[in-house]
């Protein structure tokens, strides 16, 4: 059943999702807005695909008894910690509505656009940390690590947000959204690695080093205020990209407080502190 919702706002975007009697909706905690008084709400550890929380487990054949209450205690912790680590929240809140159909608004916690992206089962969809808005039940939220190497160096992308199975999942970030397929510009794009809000399965995404060792490259991460790294996406498929990172928000609300300890160069003479 497809998810009935429709974005509305400008430089604070909004999702009004409208639910059919019996559809269920989830969202990352934080992210919920407003809801009609049939929709019920519950908080849960568990992802969609790790049936925790509010399934009535009895204990008996159809559970495995205690053996499958075991491993849906483990596979809820294995879930939890692999959040703990993205810096994603704990818990999920589900939404269902009751005796009718329901309404529930939900929000991103940036100004910036949303977007709703229906997923057929054939490819998945990664996208940053925090992107994740709401999704209906039938998709899986789960952690992608893209490498030591990679994550590292690309600071953002060391650790992805990933959508499987089918339905509607609904994302927000930064600013305005484009949407570029590498397979235009000669199969490979080179950006910015805060400004990556989510890219189809089977593109290929890396960081590399902006220029070498030399004059040149030093200048470029010194004064270019990209610090020494760029993300690259390579392949043929849907990217969408922000036009505003989170540490350049960041910064301008420094300077606007008076308080920008940053200087006029960006780059490696940046002191944010995370």
């Amino acid at each position: 059943m497809t998810l009935q919702q429709e974005i509305v706002g400008n430089a604070m975007q909004m999702a009004v999702v409208n639910l059919s009697p019996g559809q269920t909706v989830y969202c990352e905690a934080g992210k919920f807005l407003f809801k009609t008084t049939n929709v019920t709400m519950e908080t849960r550890l568990s992802g969609p695909s790790g049936n925790g929380g509010g399934q009535n487990r009895s204990g008996g054949a159809g559970s495995g008894g205690m053996g499958g209450l075991l491993r849906q205690a483990m596979g809820t912790a294995m879930q939890v910690g692999q959040r703990v680590l993205a810096g994603e929240s704990l818990a999920f809140q589900y939404f269902t509505s009751q005796g009718g159909e329901g309404t529930v608004g939900f929000a991103g916690v940036l100004p910036g656009e949303m977007r709703a992206l229906e997923l057929d089962g054939t490819r998945a969809w990664f996208a940053e940390k925090d992107a994740f808005v709401a999704a209906e039940s039938t998709v899986d939220f789960g952690i992608a690590f893209t490498g030591g190497r990679t994550g590292i160096s690309g600071g953002e992308g060391f650790v992805l947000e990933k959508f499987t199975g089918h339905g509607t999942v609904i994302i927000a970030g930064a600013g305005n959204f484009i949407d570029l397929d590498p397979a235009d510009f000669g199969g490979r794009i080179e950006v910015d690695t805060g400004c990556v809000v989510a890219f189809e399965e089977g593109i290929r995404y890396g960081v590399q080093r902006v220029g070498g060792l030399n004059r040149q490259g030093i200048m470029n991460a010194v004064f270019g205020g990209e610090g020494l790294s760029l993300a690259t996406l390579e392949g043929s498929g849907r990217v969408i990209l922000q036009s505003l990172t989170i540490e350049g928000l960041a910064n301008a609300l420094r300077k606007a407080q008076g308080g920008d300890k940053q200087g006029p160069t960006g780059g490696l003479f940046s002191t944010h502190a995370g």
